[in-house]
């Protein structure tokens, strides 16, 4: 069994990202579960293949384990779980580091699709093997 390559990145929680109850709004890890997907993508994948494949968001789910607060930082790690013809099942934890705390962990269900045809396409075992850890 391989083991997948995670990835990371950090943000910094921004004051239009807090929501009535003084915390970050739901949508906002949404927003941050496609931005580290999209950072991985890009880190990982040669420029041919991010030309060759969009990838479009299937099913999204979120478990929100802990408030975050305005000027906080925090990680999002993402690692690709699962691959079929033309999905990857991505999983998404985001963490404050300051105390280790998780903040939300999240499932998404990405779709491969030509960018021309805008059908789903077959991803091939090329791209498969970038998000494998080395």
């Amino acid at each position: 069994m391989t083991t997948p390559a995670r990835f990371e990145r950090a943000f910094e929680v921004e004051v239009a990202d807090i929501d009535g109850l003084g915390h970050v709004n739901n949508l906002v890890y949404l927003r941050w579960v496609q931005d580290v997907a999209a950072a991985h993508w890009r880190f990982a994948a040669t420029p041919e293949q991010q030309d060759a494949v969009v990838w479009v968001a299937v099913r999204h789910e979120i478990d929100y384990k802990a408030p975050a607060f305005a000027r906080e930082q925090i990680v999002a790690r993402t690692w690709v779980e699962e691959w079929t013809g033309v999905t990857s099942d991505r999983h998404t934890e985001i963490v404050r580091p300051s105390d280790g705390k998780l903040l939300a962990k999240a499932r998404t269900l990405w779709c491969a699709v030509d960018p021309e045809s805008m059908r789903p396409k077959r991803v091939d075992p090329e791209v498969r093997a970038l998000f494998v850890a080395g």
